[in-house]
Order: C-alpha cells, then structure tokens, then sequence
C-alpha cells in the first residue's frame, strides 16, 4: 500500500484499523509516505460508539465514527472527540441540514466515500451517485469540514489523487474541492499530532523553556 501510494503521488495513507501492524518510521523511511495510525469505530448505537471513542482518542491521531444510520450520523457529528464521520451514506440513514449545521459547528468533517462509484454496478452506483450529490449540497451549503477518499481494501484499490479529481469532476463537483478533502486528511492528522504531544496544553498555549530573568 504503501509503495503504491508513492507511486501514485500521495504523500501519506491513513490505516483505519487498530489490529494492523506496521512500522511508520520504516514505512516513511523507506517510500516516504507518512502512516497515520487511525481507528474506525464501527458500532451498533451511540453509547457503544461513545465508549469506543473515549478509549481509543488518548491514543491515535485521527479516530473515526462509522456512520449509516440516523442515530450514529447525528451521534458523530454531534461530538467534538470525533474527526471524521466515516461512511455515513452506507446504510439506510440520511444526512440533513441539523447534521450538517452540528458538523460544522464541532469540526467533524464528513466522509465523502468515492468508493462506491468506482467499484459498483447498476443500481448500487446509481444510488451512490445521487447520495454523493445530495451529500455536496448540503454540506457545501452550511460549510460543513468534510474529507475525500476512496476507502481502498489493498493496493488494487488505490487510484491516483488526479485520477478522483477527474472522477470527482464528472459526477458533479470541483476539481479544487475534491483536492481539498484528499488533502485535509494529512492537515488533520498533523493538527491532533500536536495536540498529542506532551507540549500541547491548548490551542495557541504550550509548554516551553522558561527564560531566565536578566539581572
């Protein structure tokens, strides 16, 4: 995965699974891509998912919610200890205004999943296309923080960042948008790195030598 990221011209690759094991600094050291250790909480209703998401946010630099239903939507972007609500067109839920009004004023960014479209048929991608669509007016709309991926299973999966602004782009949305969400994702992850680091006290205040007093 990592080698073909490089090759395709990214620059980092989020793993959202906290059972993969890897060696970022040889990974980076080697093909000089950055690895993100990420976790995805998948879980049936919002108490599971809140439980989930205070023990895994000490420790991993982007924490994700898995959407799809009405109940867990509104759930992650209701918290401001989420970063991205994943998937959130993947099962029968909807996302509306008040979701994309919470979204925004908590700063969890929204998911748009390019997934679907390039590895369904038929129905299923005609479904995909339209939520896609809805998902960008409504977001756009209140200016909700959003990401790009494509959710890739193995490196057969990956696509190059020019090859979705070109598919973003025929389904609808702009070029410069679709470079936008690819590239939060690493402005993200450097932002809750530092919030992470042992300096961090909060945003603007960290800690710091003391300087000496002149006598």
């Amino acid at each position: 995965m990592a080698q073909t990221a490089r090759r395709y011209g990214y620059g980092g690759l989020v793993v959202r699974s906290r059972t993969a094991a890897f060696d970022a600094a040889a990974l980076r050291d080697r093909y000089g891509v950055d690895v993100v250790p990420a976790v995805e909480v998948v879980a049936d209703e919002p108490p599971s998912a809140s439980g989930a998401v205070g023990n895994f946010r000490p420790d991993y630099p982007l924490v994700l919610v898995r959407g799809g239903t009405d109940a867990l939507n509104r759930f992650a972007v209701e918290q401001d200890r989420v970063d991205v609500l994943a998937a959130p067109l993947s099962g029968d839920g909807g996302f509306n205004h008040v979701l994309a009004k919470a979204a925004a004023a908590h700063g969890t960014r929204v998911e748009f999943d390019l997934g679907p479209v390039l590895r369904e048929s038929g129905g299923s991608r005609v479904r995909a296309l339209k939520g896609l669509r809805k998902l960008r007016e409504i977001v756009g709309h209140y200016d909700a923080p959003y990401v790009v991926s494509a959710r890739p299973a193995s490196h057969l999966d990956v696509r190059a960042p020019s090859e979705l602004v070109a598919l973003g782009t025929e389904i609808g949305f702009d070029a410069d948008w679709v470079r936008a969400g690819l590239a939060e994702w690493g402005r993200l992850a450097a932002r809750n790195r530092e919030r992470l680091s042992a300096e961090f006290i909060s945003p603007g205040v960290r800690l710091g030598e003391c300087e000496e007093d002149d006598r």
